[in-house]
């Protein structure tokens, strides 16, 4: 039966305002490329739910983790890891049975989840990551993998609650070719003292600013800690969004300029639930 014509059991989640549709796959009702399909019907904000994204929960793929987490992009892209719905899920997850502290893996990637409670959901990343400058058009920025690709840019406080400026440099930055075939996400920042940082995000796949982007907040730490020249290891940064405040963790080894035991702490909630009509 096409996806397009049966009624979708869905919950709707958000994470410092990053909104998804979460779905119960467990019984693999519906296959990848069906939930890559309905993602642009589900994830429209006019005619249908609405979110930044939709996730599923399926089986494991592999040995030791509890689930899958499957996500995509309101406009059906990969977007690799998404940090404020793999928050989402695991909250899901513990809502129906699963223990406070699990795996689940996205694609071949292990993600631990710690659940405190609504207020505090930490993601435990497997991989290392490494800063790189970056020259584009005469500018410095820093690209830097979090599961998914980022590009970070420091400006002012006053320049970051220019919104409509924004959009077009993101939107610049997302397809420059310097970043192709795929393009990236692109991350304003303006530190306001040494562990704490503002941040606004235009995502690719939304093609627009999110109130929260949680890869984007650990790429964003990251580059602020590098920025400093900062040989300090295992501190907490907060990152304030226009959603709410994220807190990354992370250990830095100078010999290497590499980050480890990238931790990410924030909230997570239910708003409602409901069944997508066709």
């Amino acid at each position: 039966m096409d996806i397009l014509k049966r009624d979708i059991a869905f919950t709707k989640m958000q994470a410092a305002g990053n909104d998804f549709v979460v779905i119960d796959n467990r019984s693999k009702s519906f296959t990848k490329d069906e939930l890559i399909s309905l993602a642009p019907n589900i994830c429209d904000r006019k005619f249908g739910v609405g979110s930044d994204g939709i996730l599923a929960l399926s089986p494991p793929e592999y040995d030791k983790v509890d689930y899958t987490m499957f996500y995509r992009n309101p406009d059906g892209s990969d977007a690799g890891m998404c940090g404020n719905g793999a928050r989402c899920i695991a909250l899901f997850a513990y809502s129906i049975g699963f223990d406070k502290q699990h795996r689940f893996n996205v694609h071949d990637n292990v993600y631990e989840a710690n659940i405190q409670d609504s207020d505090s959901v930490i993601i435990s990343f497997p991989m290392e990551a490494s800063v790189i400058e970056e020259d584009i058009d005469g500018e410095t920025l820093y690209a830097i993998h979090t599961g998914t690709k980022h590009a970070v840019k420091e400006i002012t406080e006053t320049k970051l609650q220019h919104e409509e400026e924004l959009v077009t440099e993101g939107k610049k930055l997302r397809y420059h070719e310097h970043f192709e075939p795929k393009g990236t996400n692109v991350n304003f920042i303006c530190g306001t003292d040494s562990t704490n940082l503002k941040l606004q995000t235009y995502e690719r796949g939304v093609e627009d600013l999110t109130l929260a982007c949680g890869t984007g907040a650990i790429a964003s730490a990251l580059v602020w800690h590098h920025l400093q020249d900062n040989n300090t290891s295992g501190r907490k940064y907060s990152v304030k969004t226009k959603g709410g405040t994220l807190s990354v963790h992370f250990s830095f080894d100078r010999k290497t300029n590499t980050y480890s035991n990238i931790k990410l702490e924030g909230p997570a909630h239910f708003v409602f639930k409901g069944t997508f009509l066709q």
